[in-house]
Formats: structure tokens, C-alpha cells, sequence
């Protein structure tokens, strides 16, 4: 089974005005609700694409309620740990520009925090965990690793969506696949990255730390995959991107599901590029049929590392 975990989902409330004026009333042209957080957008994608997975995390109050009903009416399995007070309502206001307004969340206790725990403990050799997304400040700061030690113990596959020292400190634990894209990148090197062959490098310095395999996207210039043997040079299709919320979620999920099937990294890779991009060029998370109709335009070249070891 993939597990997805979302440690701070969101009810996103999504308003569209033709102006927004402070001090005075607005009215809405438009208004929408969808559940919000990374994990969460991987498993939509997963079932977009005929994968099964189960979603983890914390929910509370009326708004966890809504969040686990709507995955359950896609059909897919929930598994989250409830809590006391309600899960969080990001506001997304949209304009002539867009204003984003993010809660905290709700306080998240130690023993909310050790019932998730066992729950990743029950994981198996045979489970993913795709762990993404931020943490809650009421949660301690090395979460991460201490799931991610879990998952070591019982041989369980994992991948990880995040970004900073999170990122970074889950590294020794040889996490299947990492994805920052090309700015992330840049940051945890304190430098800028915008090509392939910049990205390269600083991709090999991540599996040295103990990443077996790193997706680096670039935006329109493709992205590029890098394990210890080979690098993968892709393009990216073309196409009018409308939003890129959950691109970036699409891009795991279609690598997930394309290698589970098939066993070859390359193909992952590609569906991976094709994931991603059908989602930038829609509003909203893509579809599969839009996923095999940008498959055609993606080239992916292969770099070998001949011998020079890591």
C-alpha cells in the first residue's frame, strides 16, 4: 500500500471578487471548497491515475470532517488521527492579484503525535510513505526524522516532498526520492540554479548525503533526474500554465505510480514531467488522459556517470 501523509491539512476556501477594497464590504463572483495539503494532493493524483493509496495525518472538528467525506467520495482510504480542535481554513482570495491567508492549525498533543507513530510503526518492506509538506508548530521540529527512523527500521520505502533543514535532516535516512525544484535547490546551497547542467551537481552533493534518487524540476526548461549511476536531462511539453498548485505534488505522484508498474526509473521519470505539467496547464489536479497526451512531447536524455563514484 502508499501511504500519503499530510501532518497539517487545510480546508481551502477559494473566493473570486473583480476587486477586493480593505474596510468595506466585498461580495464573492465565486466561491469553492477543496481539501488542502500536499499529501493529501498525492493522493488525489494516485487515484486520478488508477492507484490505490491511504491518506494519513491529523483532522479535527466539522472541517476534518468535510476533508476525510470528500476523499472518501473519490474512494479513497483514510486513515488520519483525529484531534480536538478544528482542522485550519486557508483563505485563497483571487483578483486582480491573489492574497493568501494561512491558519496555524490546530495543537497537535504528544499522544495525537505517538498514535500516529504506531500507526507508521504497522508499516511494512512492502508500504511507500510519501511524506510531504510543512509541520505544525506544535509538533516538534525533528518529526521528520523520527518518522523517517521508523520507516528505516521496518525497511519501509519513503519519499519526501519538503523543503529547508527538513529536507536536509531526513537525508541520512536514504529516503527512495526527494523532488525540490530548481529554487528549493538553490536555497539549500545558497546559490541561484536555472539549467540542467547547474542542477547536476548539487543533485549528486544530495546523494552523497544518502538520497537515492533526486527530481529537480525546472519549470518550462524540464527538470532533471540524478541517482549515483546516471543523470536524466528531460524537457518539459508545452502548453498555458493556468496554476501550479500541486504540480510539484503531481510530479510524486506520477513517478509513484509509473514505477510501481514498471520498475524503470526512466519511465517514472517521464510520467513524473507529464504528471506535473498536465497539472500546471489545468485548474485544478490533472487527469490521466492528460498525463498520456503530454507523453509524446517529453525527451529525456541520459548522462552517465561512468565509474567516477559518489
Amino acid at each position: 500500500m502508499i501511504y500519503t501523509l499530510t501532518l497539517n491539512p487545510s480546508l481551502d476556501y477559494i473566493l473570486e471578487l473583480d476587486q477586493i477594497t480593505l474596510g468595506d464590504l466585498n461580495r464573492t463572483k465565486n466561491d469553492s471548497k477543496f481539501p488542502g495539503g500536499k499529501g493529501i494532493n498525492v493522493s488525489q493524483v494516485l487515484k486520478k491515475l488508477d492507484v490505490n493509496s491511504k491518506a494519513l495525518g491529523f483532522i479535527g472538528g466539522f472541517t476534518g470532517d468535510y476533508i476525510e467525506e470528500f476523499l472518501r467520495t473519490l474512494k479513497i482510504d483514510t486513515e488520519f488521527v483525529r484531534v480536538k480542535e478544528d482542522t485550519r481554513i486557508n483563505v485563497k482570495l483571487k483578483s486582480i492579484t491573489e492574497t493568501e491567508i494561512n491558519a496555524k492549525g490546530p495543537n497537535i498533543t504528544r499522544q495525537n503525535y505517538e498514535t500516529l507513530k504506531e500507526k507508521i510503526r504497522g508499516l511494512t518492506s512492502e508500504d511507500i510513505l510519501v511524506l510531504a509538506g510543512s509541520i505544525p508548530s506544535s509538533m516538534p521540529a525533528n518529526t521528520y526524522e523520527e518518522l523517517v527512523e521508523v520507516c528505516k527500521e521496518n525497511r519501509t520505502k519513503f519519499v519526501v516532498d519538503a523543503e529547508g533543514d527538513l529536507l536536509m535532516n531526513v537525508l541520512p535516512f536514504q529516503p527512495y526520492l526527494i523532488k525540490p525544484n530548481h529554487h528549493e535547490l538553490g536555497e539549500l546551497f545558497n546559490t541561484v540554479v536555472t539549467t540542467a547542467e547547474e542542477v547536476i551537481p548539487y543533485g549528486r552533493e544530495l546523494i552523497k548525503k544518502g538520497a537515492r534518487n533526486v527530481i529537480v524540476s525546472l519549470a518550462e526548461n524540464g527538470a532533471v533526474l540524478i541517482n549515483q549511476e546516471y543523470a536524466l536531462v528531460a524537457t518539459a511539453p508545452e502548453g498555458e500554465v493556468k496554476s501550479s498548485v500541486g504540480a510539484g505534488d503531481s510530479m510524486v505522484a506520477g513517478f509513484i505510480a509509473k514505477f510501481e508498474k514498471t520498475k524503470s526509473v526512466e519511465e517514472a521519470f517521464r510520467f513524473s514531467i507529464a504528471a506535473g505539467s498536465a497539472t500546471a496547464f489545468s485548474f485544478g489536479l490533472c487527469t490521466r488522459e492528460q498525463v498520456e497526451n503530454l507523453l509524446p512531447e517529453i525527451n529525456v536524455e541520459r548522462i552517465s556517470f561512468k565509474g567516477d563514484g559518489i
